[in-house]
């Protein structure tokens, strides 16, 4: 029987967008929307804090929509500021490419094992699986579960003790499998 791992987001995203207030890259948000009605016209955005000034920057969620258009639901989360809600519109490629900005995940993850996997033992099959869309290169995921530097995880590879029908080294946010022999 496999071995479950998943991969679960710890936080929200960092934001990658050059602030033009004092040009660092990275914006951090914490769910909150702003919610602007004119005549019966809505405008909405997620907001975000440089990392570095605190500027603030928009990220347009809807645009010019007539309100009756607009779900009730999805207005009822913009106005209660729903963090599932960014976290869901921040994994959305449209939203992303609307404002042309990018997501880094760096120590916004976490890895849960359901056990940790005795190198001495027996054959071993895990299944790596991800609570949300979070690209993440298969060898550090197998070096963080297995408690092995990324190295060593390449030399298994390359001695055929680890074996796995997806690339082990590039980006992966979709599930996948692997075997450690022993």
């Amino acid at each position: 029987m496999p071995r479950i791992w998943v991969v679960v987001p710890t936080c929200l995203p960092t934001i990658v967008r050059r602030c033009h207030a004092c040009g660092s890259e990275r914006f951090r948000t914490s769910g909150k929307f702003r919610v602007n009605a004119n005549h019966k016209l809505l405008d909405s955005w997620l907001l975000a804090l440089c990392t570095i000034c605190g500027d603030t920057t928009k990220l347009t969620v809807l645009e010019r929509i007539n309100v009756r258009a607009v779900r009730h639901e999805l207005l009822d989360r913009l106005h209660h500021n729903d963090p599932h809600l960014a976290a869901e519109l921040l994994a959305d490629p449209t939203v992303r490419r609307r404002n042309r900005v990018a997501l880094d995940w760096d120590n916004a993850w976490r890895l849960d094992t359901s056990e940790p996997l005795d190198l001495v033992d027996e054959d071993a099959e895990v299944v790596v699986r991800f609570a949300a869309p979070i690209p993440v290169r298969p060898i550090r995921l197998i070096a963080e579960g297995l408690g092995l530097s990324r190295p060593e995880v390449e030399k298994l590879i390359a001695e055929g003790r680890l074996r796995s029908g997806v690339r082990l080294n590039g980006k992966r946010s979709g599930e996948f499998a692997f075997t450690l022999e022993r």
